[in-house]
Order: structure tokens, then C-alpha cells, then sequence
């Protein structure tokens, strides 16, 4: 079946010339049309206060979609909390990492992101399994993303900060199109709700995501076009892929087969995109294979550090075996010439020093020239006393009288 014209249940892109759909627009002339199937709606502070979650006690944030971002810091402002600068940010892709400039300092925060997919995101989180994670999300009880990080048993805490409510679609012909794509499980919905006859349109089903061929297998709805694959990561090259005839063999089924087969296909193409998620024994490989190529490295740097001080000290040995022997010679003629200038300036020195008590002679004589002057007053002292002495002999006369 050619494809014409597209549905794709996402927001047209802000800058459609560097979109990937552009390419399926100038080579295969392919009319695209943009809506979103639902709309988000977020949660007061008043219900989120009733979960008793503190985002002050996690270390760590994981976001999924740009939608997770906004609800964050608007929850964050409704609260009036803030947020510790040691916080790390885990994004899925480098896009959804771009987006925080929004909201904070970009280069002055530890952010981290996956390469393409959520299970890249996964091994960079497995580097930093002390942390305690606070998954901002809707209010769906469970997603891939949740099975995901349930699988390689990270503590988390899911805080269903916004809520996903369905779209009216019935001002579209829904004959009018070739395909349409869908991307979550409300998107299934939102299509079901307002086209319940949807499975005998004709119309080809895209669906990007396990969860939302899980949501198309719940509502008996057949699959297409499936992504992620290995051959088509993204929707578009999917797409793609399918429009030129490329590895859709094993998706996509005969118009006569039955609804039971087109099941038993979906669970086929379920399997094979099921390597992309998160798989604990996968990451246990990845892990064990990235120590020891990391125990290699450190074996060869401590070896190449061993030769380079073993050299550097021989090095060293040389040059003060050769630093001894020169100043052996030298070392002698120096001491003799020091011991002779001291030894003539020497009794020089004493010589002055002989000098010094010569004035101290000098300094003697002042105190005995003040001798005289203390025994002159001695010598009048007694005289007075003879003096006083004869008056009481005086008195001594009268008695005899």
C-alpha cells in the first residue's frame, strides 16, 4: 500500500527543515499533518501534597519527555521549594538534556543523558545506583519506562505530577489518510474514543514505544509499522522503511489473514523490540566487559608508569655519582682558603678586644674620687658626740655642791 498522507499524533515540530519527517516530505512527497491526541493537564500542589513526597530528600531526577521538565519546576514554584545544587538530571536523549536551559544553569549542573534510547539512559544511571531518584511522570499506573527501571532495580520514586486527557478527533475524515502514527498509550485512546470503528478504516497503524503496542493489542487494533527497531529507531525511519519496502516482511500481515494472526504478529514484533529496553543480564555483560577493558587500561598505564620511574632512576643515579666525583676535588682548596682569612682577621679582632678594659680603667678612677667625699661626714658625726658627751658631766659637778 502507498503512503500519501500522514497522521502523526505529535506537535508539529518547531523547526520542521532540520525535522527528520522533512526528509519523507521532499523525497517520497508524502503530505504529513501534526496533532496531538491528548492534552496534559497538571496536577495542584494540593494533590501532589497528598502523595507525601519531598523532593528536597532525592539526589537525583529522571526525565523522560519535555512535558516531565515543565510539571518538575512548575510543582517546584507551587510548593516553593528549591532545589539543591548537587542535584543530578538524568535525561533519556541529549534533547530532552538541551531543554533544561529553561529552567536552570546548564554548564553549572551535573546533567547526564542517553545516547537514542531510554536503556542507554539506564547504563549511565548504573554508574550512580547510590542515588535516590524521583521520577516525575503521569499519573499511568505503569509504562515501559517504569517496567524498565523495575527491571534493573533502581530506587525510585514515582510523582505523578500531570495527567493526560483525551482529544476530540472527529473533525478529521480519518479515510483521508494513508497512516497514522502514535506514540503512548493515551494516544491509542484518545484515537479509539473518537473513531470506535477504527479497525475497519483500512488505515495503517504506526505505534513507537512497547506500551503503545500493548495499548493497540488491548483495544484489537492490528499493527503496522513498528518502532523501535534496530533497522528504525525513530517513527520516521520507520516510516520510511516501510514506504520503500525495507525489513517489514516479519510486521507487517496479509489483508486476509484474521485478527488472532495479526495478534500473533504483534506479540512477534513485541519480542524483537524488547532488546531495546532495559535487560539486567545485558547490563551485567556491558558492565563486566567495560571493567575489564578498564583493569586492562589501569595493568598497562602502571606498567608504562613502572618502566618510566625505573628509568627515571637510573637517571637520577647517574647524575649524582657524577655530581660526587667532581666536587671531591674542589671541596679541599675551598676549606683551606676559608681557614686562612679566619686565622688573619682573627687576632685583629682580639686585638680591639684589649683595648676595652683599658677605658674600663678609666671608668674606675670616677668612684674613687667619691671616697673622700663619703668619709668627710663620718668624721664629723663622732664630734658632735663628744660634744653632747661633756654636757651631762656638768650636771654631775652641781651634785657635789
Amino acid at each position: 500500500m502507498k503512503i500519501k498522507k500522514i497522521l502523526i499524533s505529535q506537535p508539529e515540530p518547531a523547526d520542521l527543515e532540520k525535522s527528520p519527517y522533512r526528509n519523507l516530505i521532499n523525497k517520497h512527497n508524502v503530505d504529513i499533518t501534526f496533532y496531538k491526541f491528548f492534552t496534559i493537564v497538571g496536577i495542584s500542589a494540593s494533590e501532589f501534597r497528598r502523595t507525601r513526597i519531598h523532593i528536597g530528600d532525592y539526589s537525583a531526577v529522571i526525565f523522560n519527555s519535555k512535558n516531565s521538565i515543565d510539571h518538575f519546576f512548575r510543582m517546584l514554584k507551587e510548593l516553593r521549594e528549591t532545589v539543591n545544587e548537587e542535584m543530578k538530571y538524568f535525561c533519556s536523549t541529549e534533547a530532552i538534556a538541551l531543554y533544561l536551559q529553561n529552567y536552570i544553569q546548564y554548564r553549572k549542573r551535573k546533567v547526564f543523558f542517553g545516547a537514542q534510547y531510554f536503556s542507554d539512559l539506564l547504563e549511565v544511571m548504573s554508574k550512580h545506583r547510590d542515588e535516590r531518584y524521583l521520577f516525575p511522570c503521569s499519573d499511568e499506573k505503569q509504562t515501559e519506562y517504569t517496567k524498565a527501571l523495575d527491571k534493573a532495580k533502581f530506587k525510585y520514586t514515582k510523582a505523578p505530577m500531570y495527567t493526560s486527557a483525551p482529544r476530540d478527533l472527529t473533525h478529521f475524515n480519518i479515510k483521508d489518510f494513508d497512516a497514522i502514527a502514535l506514540f503512548s498509550p493515551i494516544g491509542v485512546r484518545s484515537l479509539v474514543k473518537s473513531f470506535p470503528d477504527i479497525k475497519d478504516s483500512g488505515v495503517l497503524i504506526a505505534a513507537f514505544g512497547t506500551s503503545t503496542h500493548a495499548a493497540l493489542k488491548e483495544q484489537g487494533i492490528k499493527l503496522t509499522i513498528a518502532a523501535p527497531t534496530q533497522s528504525a529507531p525513530s517513527m520516521a525511519m520507520a516510516l520510511e522503511n516501510y514506504i520503500l519496502g525495507k525489513e517489514q516482511d516479519t510486521i507487517i500481515s496479509s489483508k486476509g489473514e484474521s485478527s488472532k494472526h495479526s495478534s500473533k504478529s504483534n506479540i512477534a514484533t513485541a519480542k524483537k523490540v524488547k532488546p531495546v529496553i532495559a535487560n539486567k543480564e545485558i547490563y551485567k555483560q556491558r558492565m563486566e566487559e567495560k571493567k575489564a577493558q578498564a583493569a586492562a587500561r589501569r595493568a598497562a598505564r602502571a606498567a608504562e608508569r613502572a618502566r618510566k620511574e625505573a628509568e627515571a632512576l637510573k637517571e637520577a643515579k647517574a647524575q649524582k655519582a657524577a655530581e660526587i666525583k667532581t666536587p671531591e676535588v674542589k671541596a679541599p682548596e675551598k676549606k683551606v682558603t676559608e681557614k686562612k682569612v679566619v686565622e688573619k682577621k682573627a687576632p685583629e679582632k682580639k686585638a680591639t678586644e684589649k683595648k676595652a678594659p683599658e677605658k674600663k680603667v678609666t671608668e674606675k678612677k670616677a668612684p674613687a674620687k667619691k671616697v673622700p667625699t663619703k668619709k668627710a661626714p663620718e668624721k664629723k658625726a663622732p664630734a658632735k658626740k663628744v660634744t653632747e658627751k661633756k654636757a651631762p658631766a656638768k650636771k654631775a659637778t652641781k651634785k657635789k655642791a
